[in-house]
């Protein structure tokens, strides 16, 4: 029977664009509806791309970067955990390898979340979560590191941003040393017009000058030459890249209060068996956000948390 006030049909919003999550041979890349994306390896949660909305990439990946799982991936973002550089001889971490094991284990991805925007109503970020575990490292590497811990990391995408933050846990009985780094190697277009400010007054470790301390005077820092500095800024001011004079990427941290500066140079560059190309040591520099200076000690049952994030300005 037909009635004659008959409500109307309640209408139907269109579906908002989302992110879009994809995971495919142990490579996951998101995208925005902004157009921004991200890709991360599941072996050593490498960050290898981070693209912006305009299609500009933001990381520097090495075009001989080994990508089959057999070494570290030599580019993007790779993660530095438990020890930071050669461990130290009198360390439980001294039969670790280099900068630890995050970063050539196979890490699991643990799943998704996106955020709304207040004023579009649409999801604007993603948050990806990769979770590794004692259990989950191999046996020879256990023997070398009997700890037991749970690490979570987590990359969210936003618009012209990238966060980047490590939850360490400790799950044993006994209380356990590290140290840990977003190791993160940026784009440039010319090195020799880049320069860094951020970390006047500071104190930093010069390995091109013997481990020596100085003191940072330069409020705009050039960079001229083989550059290998680990600064501490308790106070955990923004870290800003400038290209030709212009802001082009903004770091912020928290809980990280040391921050790495490299660039190899010409010479040191030539003899990476796996950095190409070999003129492109111009076109990147590393700023790496970290805890490398001393040891955090984590007791039994902590947790732990440090994040940093990377805004592109250009």
């Amino acid at each position: 029977m037909e009635r004659k006030n008959r409500p109307s049909s309640i209408a139907m919003s269109p579906s908002l664009p989302q992110p879009s999550v994809d995971l495919k041979d142990g490579v996951l890349t998101a995208t925005l509806p902004s157009g921004d994306s991200v890709q991360v390896y599941l072996y050593g949660a490498t960050v290898t791309s981070w693209k912006t909305s305009n299609g500009q990439e933001q990381l520097f990946l090495s075009t001989a970067a080994v990508l089959d799982g057999s070494k570290p991936i030599r580019g993007g973002i790779p993660l530095v955990f438990p020890v930071f550089g050669p461990p130290p001889k009198d360390h439980a971490t001294s039969k670790l390898p280099q900068h630890g094991f995050a970063r050539n284990s196979t890490w699991e991805f643990m799943g998704k979340s996106s955020s709304e925007s207040t004023s579009t109503k649409a999801d604007d970020s993603v948050k990806l979560d990769f979770g590794l575990s004692s259990a989950m490292l191999s046996a020879d590497t256990k023997s070398k590191w009997p700890v037991e811990f749970g690490l979570v990391y987590s990359v969210t995408l936003s618009k012209s941003k990238l966060e980047v933050q490590l939850h360490v846990q400790n799950k044993g009985e006994n209380a356990f040393d590290f140290q840990c780094l977003f190791h993160s190697y940026f784009t440039v277009k010319d090195i020799s017009n880049t320069t860094v400010s951020g970390l006047a007054g500071a104190s930093y470790v010069d390995k091109v000058r013997g481990a020596q301390t100085f003191k940072e005077e330069s409020a705009d820092l050039p960079i001229t030459g083989e550059t290998d500095r680990v600064y501490t800024t308790p106070s955990l001011p923004p870290i800003v890249v400038k290209e030709s004079g212009k802001d082009s990427l903004i770091t912020t941290r928290d809980a990280l209060p040391d921050v790495t500066v490299w660039n190899g140079w010409e010479q040191k560059i030539a003899g990476m068996g796996d950095f190409e190309p070999k003129d492109g040591w111009k076109r990147y520099i590393c700023i790496e956000p970290g805890t490398v200076t001393g040891w955090t000690k984590l007791e039994a049952g902590d947790a732990w948390e440090g994040s940093a994030i990377f805004e592109a300005k250009l």
